[in-house]
Order: C-alpha cells, then sequence, then structure tokens
C-alpha cells in the first residue's frame, strides 16, 4: 500500500517522530524534493523512513562545519560531490549522503 505525500506531510512525519531538528526547514524542503525527482528517476516511489533517512543524511551550514566530522579536506562542493550525493540548499549549505 502506498501513499503520497506533500511537503507539509513530509516535514511533519520528522517532528512527529521527535526528528524535527536533525535538519532545518530549507533542508527538510530540500531533501523532500530531492527524493520526490529521485522516486521519477527511477521509476519508483520512495518510502518514507524517517529514521533511516537521519541516518542516511546530515545537513551542514557550511564546507567548515562538514570538514569538523570527516577526516578527509575537501577543497570544494564539487570536490565533496565526486565522493557521495550532495543536495544544495542555499549557496553554503547543503545535506550529504552520510559515507
Amino acid at each position: 500500500m502506498i501513499q503520497e505525500i506533500n511537503e507539509y506531510d513530509f516535514t511533519t512525519a520528522f517532528h512527529k517522530m521527535g526528528r524535527g531538528n536533525n535538519f532545518t526547514h530549507e533542508g527538510l524542503k530540500a531533501l523532500y524534493e530531492y527524493l520526490e525527482q529521485l522516486g521519477d528517476d527511477i521509476g519508483e516511489p520512495i518510502e518514507l523512513d524517517v529514521i533511516a533517512l537521519c541516518c542516511e543524511y546530515s545537513e551542514y551550514e557550511n564546507l567548515d562545519e562538514f570538514q569538523k566530522d570527516y577526516s578527509r579536506e575537501f577543497q570544494s562542493i564539487e570536490e565533496l560531490q565526486q565522493e557521495t550525493q550532495v543536495i544544495m540548499i542555499d549557496d553554503t549549505s547543503f545535506i550529504i549522503q552520510q559515507f
């Protein structure tokens, strides 16, 4: 059984699960848009599993904040994109797929 949800339902699900602080409002919007596009690209709906998404993706304000969590240093977002999926939120903040 599949239930389609909109952006509001998506963000509300994070708050209901006590995970509303894992991403900013803008981050949740960007993640929702990315997952919607991914589902369209692969021709399958993406299952909403809040806990799995919180484990699989992390949001960072900028590259410096990211560098504190990872031992490898990346000189740019473009270099980071060669290693993992990067979802840009604005000019400096982004979400990565953990690696």
